[in-house]
């Protein structure tokens, strides 16, 4: 059974009320102490300063001195305990007989207690013990005339009015303590509140889960990640981007980092200052290039960092690069099937009228055609992927009623590497399918492509020229931007990656018009051929 988790506001609730309530036992049980010594030094304060008017007055220290029968002591102890309120005034000799006391029967008696015995020696002291009116907090003051004790005074105060102001005191404690908690109990749940709406109402296992499975998510993608606050310094970089760091020669932990000192190259400063996102971005870092998305992070329409997701272009190239020649192998296979298709019920309706000279005619053109044109192409095209890739698009064009013709004077080697073929599919697949495209919309009768191969000395020569109505001055620096076409959106890719493509191979391209006004593709690249084995 999974155990019930108890939520952060009443975690909060309960821990600041063992706190509040800790707090206030600890400081209540302080503040008694206090208060209960302090009631107990002024009580003795009280009685000591009463026994000592008591033991200055004349009055007592003549009746003490000439001991007669105290009368005058009585009345005047009697007096002075009624203006200040204390339990009992008594005087005594040195013998330790009472001169006065609040119950007259007792005058003349021994005093009880055995406390002032000290007093008797000269000495003001104080005690608490019980004699003839109960309990009583008491305090002796010797008694002196022409310099010689001749008595003591013992003043009492009743324990009873020490507790009661005790107990007053300690039920404005508790008065206090309990309006603390309550306090304290109604700032715990206002705090909860507050901590749980900046918290988003997530429970703190929560939050500790949804960190996991970030740190798991950011750490397992393969597009590399770095987050920067709003200072620009690194505090967040993953496994994929570190690994990019090293292969671009970057050492060190880039977390706490300025991002500038980090990696020069990079323009997160740029988006955060102006708070706008960058997108499909190229960066080269120490000769790796990546390509980046930037984002700035923003919270309450304030920007508060900038986060920076990128992967390597040349994993992103051989991507576009695979895509590009899966859907060219796709086309031709498409339209060499579409052909077929057609030559097949062609057939079929010269066999159902029985029209078989015919028949033999149209099937032997049709096998000389593919054997003349598989036949001149596989000859003179030695890279065996190149020459099936140039026949499937022969069917492609004639799909579209446009004459495709493959040209070649001499014999076109295979090159060294099939990296080279894969670029050069790239190349001739993309400017055919330009060609097509333009002339499939276009007015002119006469619809013809002449692709023209020659190798020369290491270099092939690429030759693409169309029918068509050739290509406006203004655009000829756009047609190979990402994403530029004038044929309408998601175009516009094709001749970007030619030229990518002969960039790799270390070529360039020009764009020409012939004689009769054409568009004219030219490219030249560095073609090594594979060398022949010699025995």
């Amino acid at each position: 059974m999974r155990k019930q988790r108890l939520k952060l506001s009443t975690l909060i609730i309960i821990v600041v009320c063992i706190v509040v309530l800790f707090s206030l036992l600890i400081t209540s049980v302080l503040i008694s102490n206090t208060i209960k010594d302090t009631i107990h030094k002024t009580t003795e304060e009280k009685a000591e300063v009463i026994g000592k008017t008591v033991a200055q007055s004349e009055v007592v220290q003549l009746a003490l001195k000439k001991d007669d029968d105290g009368k005058r002591v009585q009345a005047y102890a009697s007096e002075i305990q009624r203006s200040t309120d204390v339990s009992f005034i008594v005087v005594m000799d040195m013998k330790g007989i009472r001169r006065s006391h609040p119950n007259e029967d007792l005058i003349g008696k021994h005093f009880k207690g055995g406390d002032e015995r000290e007093a008797l020696h000269g000495h003001v002291s104080s005690s608490i013990s019980k004699g003839t009116l109960g309990e009583s907090l008491r305090s002796f003051t010797p008694v002196y005339a022409d310099g010689k004790q001749v008595g003591v005074v013992a003043v009492g105060v009743p324990m009873k009015s020490v507790s009661e102001a005790l107990a007053d005191g300690n039920k404005k404690i508790i008065i206090g303590s309990i309006i603390g908690l309550i306090v304290g109990a109604i700032g715990a749940y206002l705090l909860s509140r507050y901590i749980k709406r900046i918290l988003l109402g997530l429970e703190p296992y929560h939050i500790a889960k949804i960190l996991g499975e970030r740190n798991t998510m950011l750490q397992s993608v393969h597009e590399g990640i770095v987050a920067v606050d709003k200072e620009g310094n690194i505090n967040l970089v993953n496994k994929s981007a570190m690994d990019i760091f090293k292969r671009a020669g970057l050492k060190g932990n880039p977390i706490g980092m300025h991002i500038n000192d980090y990696m020069d190259s990079t323009q997160l400063p740029k988006v955060l200052e102006l708070g706008k996102p960058e997108r499909d971005k190229e960066q080269n870092i120490n000769g790796i290039k990546i390509l980046v998305n930037r984002v700035p992070l923003t919270v309450n329409n304030e920007t508060v960092g900038a986060i920076s997701t990128f992967r390597d272009k040349t994993e992103v190239n051989k991507l576009s690069e695979q895509l590009v020649g899966v859907r060219t192998y796709a086309d031709t296979l498409r339209a060499q099937s579409h052909e077929f298709s057609n030559r097949l019920h062609v057939i079929s309706g010269m066999l159902q009228m029985e029209h078989y000279d015919d028949l033999k005619q149209y099937i032997h053109e049709i096998v000389e055609l593919g054997s003349q044109e598989s036949g001149d192409i596989t000859s003179n095209i030695k890279d065996a992927v190149l020459a099936g890739f140039l026949i499937g698009k022969l069917s492609l064009a004639r799909e579209q009623n446009i004459k495709l013709s493959i040209i070649n004077d001499r014999i076109i080697p295979e090159p060294n590497d099939s990296h080279i073929t894969h670029e050069m599919i790239t190349i001739i697949g993309n400017l055919i399918d330009n060609s097509i495209d333009s002339l499939v919309t276009s007015s002119v009768k006469k619809k013809t492509i002449d692709v023209h191969l020659k190798y020369d000395n290491g270099h092939l020569i690429i030759d693409v020229i169309d029918s068509g109505l050739g290509l406006k001055d203004e655009l000829d620096h756009q047609i190979f931007e990402k994403g530029f076409s004038s044929k309408g959106e998601n175009r516009g890719y094709g001749l970007h990656l030619v030229q990518q493509s002969i960039e790799k191979l270390n070529g360039h391209i020009k764009i020409n018009a012939n004689e009769e006004g054409n568009v004219q593709f030219s490219v030249v690249i560095n073609y090594p051929k594979k060398e022949e084995n010699k025995c």
